[in-house]
């Protein structure tokens, strides 16, 4: 199978699935991650200098070598500014990123995310995989993932949280999802910051123990048919 992991930002995606991506690696299949903000390609960025990219994106690929994804995609469409963007073009960058990889497999962030990137690029992708098209009815399992300090720090009560309804046993892949975060040295933090190793340490136990395992990753099913 090919499977397909978007990242609004460099580390979102081992975050939320590095384990589960280290077990579907260990099984033969093709994992494929989608970066999918970056610098931008018109003028300086407002925030950050370019060299913030290249260093995450030089940390995404050391990350990816240890889990065992087989190519890394990174896209330009500036971060924090993605809902800048006209919707028709960042339908088009979403729909290209979809029909390049051809996924069977697709995990996307949580819609109700703090951060407004992953908001606009889960509406983006839900656009791209309609099932009125020949390769929207290709995808045939959605998963949205959760990403510690951005999942677990909406509103509560106004609007919905993230409730699992799928876990993934990563209880032999946990290490390799903890040293690949280690990876990220620019963007992990000490625990006990939510971007910490400790932190995500203990959420894959807590979620692993919810279904009685030693280690978990948890997922919402968008959808799922054969």
């Amino acid at each position: 199978m090919r499977i397909l992991v978007v990242a609004p930002h460099a580390d979102d995606e081992v975050l939320g699935v590095g384990g589960t991506m280290a077990r579907y690696a260990d099984l033969g299949h093709d994992v494929i991650v989608a970066i999918m903000t970056g610098h931008g390609e018109d003028g300086p960025h407002p925030l950050f200098p370019k060299s913030a990219w290249d260093t995450v994106r030089t940390e995404a690929k050391e990350a990816h070598a240890v889990l065992g994804v087989k190519e890394t995609i990174f896209e330009e469409i500036p971060a924090v500014m993605v809902s800048d963007q006209a919707l028709w073009q960042l339908n088009q960058i979403t729909l290209d990123v979809l029909q390049r990889v051809r996924p069977d497999v697709l995990y996307i962030p949580f819609l109700y995310d703090l951060h407004k990137d992953h908001r606009e690029l889960a509406h983006s992708f839900s656009v791209a995989w309609r099932p009125n098209s020949e390769l929207g009815r290709s995808v045939r399992e959605i998963f949205a993932y959760e990403t510690v300090s951005e999942t677990h720090w909406n509103m509560p009560y106004m609007e919905p949280g993230f409730l699992p309804n799928q876990s993934v046993d990563i209880t032999r892949h946990l290490d390799k999802k903890l040293q690949s975060l280690r990876c990220f040295k620019s963007q992990m933090r000490d625990f006990p910051d939510a971007r910490s190793v400790e932190a995500v340490d203990a959420l894959a136990r807590w979620r692993g123990s919810q279904m009685h395992l030693p280690a978990a990753e948890a997922f919402v099913v968008i959808r799922r048919w054969w």
